[in-house]
């Protein structure tokens, strides 16, 4: 679905590149999750995926980028927008319209959908993100987390191939970072479609993502199964990447010598993990006695 190889790219202002030599190939249906200190590339990488670079932001781009057998150099911004939908981190920046239907319509009708189609569209896409009750509410009577769901139907309703998603939780509570993940976990393995996104919190990547992408200085430092990064806690740490408490517990009781499973991502792992590391207490205690 992307393949990237050999891209480094230098904004038109910038002296040195902000991202070298990436290569990366994410498969068809995919949920890929970007994360690294700030700074660190990883929207620039991103805006190569879903044409903002070069078509938007000029400057020096070396390698390849292809996304659904698109060149996005080659292809124009409105072709490629056509499979890639996008989600930017500022939401109210990416609305248009001061009504949620309105904000439905506008992209299906720039599109040029038939008509017939848009009303079965707008449903299907409000439905999927659990956001039908919204349809005739005004855009700013929305809360940060409706206003996330409202951006997310507008892009789906286009039925892209690949959802590209720059830290769409950034300004929501834990609660409403997780129900936003499920539902994009849920699109995606109803539809087939290929999510990507750009993430701080390290932990919800790590619950969802298929694949976690390290970006260190402008390269991939770390392209793998969560689970398999976050043996990697202390290089981690040194490149500005926290690593969710399970997991620092979890080096933390192999260090001691008192854990040798698998590396915990989660509360529920390290449960498992806490339970298991007591079992071998009791069961050592009661062999001493």
């Amino acid at each position: 679905m992307i393949e990237i190889s050999n891209f480094s790219f230098t904004y038109r202002e910038s002296a040195d590149p902000v991202v070298r030599d990436i290569n990366l190939t994410i498969p068809d249906g995919a949920f890929v999750g970007i994360t690294g200190a700030a700074g660190s590339g990883k929207s620039t990488l991103t805006y190569a995926m879903n044409g903002i670079i070069p078509h938007c932001y000029p400057g020096d781009f070396y390698g390849s980028v292809n996304v659904c057998g698109l060149d996005t150099v080659e292809c124009d911004l409105t072709e490629i927008s056509r499979r890639v939908g996008s989600v930017c981190q500022d939401i109210d920046s990416q609305m248009v319209s001061s009504i949620v239907e309105d904000e439905m319509l506008y992209g299906l009708e720039n599109f040029g959908v038939a008509h017939e189609e848009i009303e079965a569209r707008v449903a299907e896409a409000l439905d999927a993100m659990g956001i039908a009750d919204l349809r005739d509410r005004t855009i700013d009577s929305l809360s940060g987390g409706q206003k996330q769901k409202v951006a997310l139907a507008a892009i789906v309703a286009l039925r892209p191939e690949v959802l590209v998603l720059d830290e769409p939780t950034a300004e929501l509570d834990p609660a409403s970072s997780v129900a936003v993940y499920e539902l994009l976990r849920r699109y995606a393995r109803e539809h087939g479609t290929t999510v990507v996104i750009v993430e701080q919190k390290i932990a919800l990547l790590c619950d969802y993502a298929d694949l976690l992408v390290v970006i260190d200085d402008g390269r991939i430092r770390f392209a793998d199964r969560p689970e398999n990064v976050l043996e990697h806690a202390d290089e981690l740490l040194a490149i500005g990447v926290n690593c969710p408490r399970s997991t620092t517990l979890c080096h933390d009781l192999k260090a001691a010598g008192l854990y040798e499973g698998a590396v915990c991502k989660n509360v529920n792992d390290a449960v498992a993990m806490a339970e298991q590391v007591l079992a071998l207490a009791s069961s050592e205690e009661g062999g001493a006695r």
